[in-house]
């Protein structure tokens, strides 16, 4: 089984490399749907943490999770953005490494564990190689004020606090550069898949 991390920081194109991944046969382990389930079930008490640690106002009528108010307060400060990481990273690591297990026994031939945080969160560990998204600072801000409809200081802010995506690039075994459209992406994804799947 070949398992493959995929990382780039926000809007740079990776959920639509990892759609192409999923299209061509690979499984994909995608991490934001795992946090997204361990809040929505409150697996390992995680959001009892969450409000000890960033108190009602994450919460809708003082229950629901505010994902988006959580994002507001972590894109803005480092130290709270750590904070959550300190809560999440050991559950989806845990959750990680339940995936990789299930698809081994599955045999299922190319796994790709799709994570923003791949690096930060060293789950390229668990990897075969890192493929990283790259694209150009200006162009993620561009995209992330289109897609999420907010100003320029606030998408500045998102992609700010992320790792620097040339650090994301050391760690990697192959870079995309997706600073063209979709088709140019496309294309590029199956070159490097038809690499991959004859050399195996």
């Amino acid at each position: 089984m070949k398992v493959i991390g995929l990382t780039g920081n926000i809007a740079s194109g990776k959920s639509s490399v990892s759609k192409i991944l999923r299209d061509l046969g690979a499984k994909i382990i995608d991490m934001d749907s795992i946090a997204k389930e361990i809040q929505n079930t409150n697996y390992k008490g995680v959001v009892d943490k969450i409000r000890e640690t960033f108190g009602v106002s994450v919460f809708q009528n003082g229950k629901q999770l505010d994902r988006r108010a959580l994002g507001n307060i972590v894109f803005s400060d480092k130290k709270m953005l750590e904070k959550l990481n300190n809560i999440m990273i050991p559950v989806m690591t845990e959750r990680l490494l339940e995936e990789l297990e299930k698809a081994k026994n599955e045999n299922v031939d190319v796994v790709v564990v799709d994570a923003a945080i791949l690096i930060e969160a060293n789950w390229d560990r668990f990897t075969d190689e890192v493929w990283v998204v790259y694209t150009p600072k200006e162009l993620q801000v561009k995209r992330l004020i289109e897609r999420e409809n907010i100003d320029k200081e606030l998408a500045l802010e998102r992609v700010n606090s992320q790792m620097r995506i040339e650090e994301k690039m050391k760690r990697a075994n192959v870079i995309i550069d997706n600073s063209g459209d979709f088709e140019d992406l496309k294309q590029k994804v199956l070159e490097l898949w038809r690499k991959m799947k004859s050399s195996t």
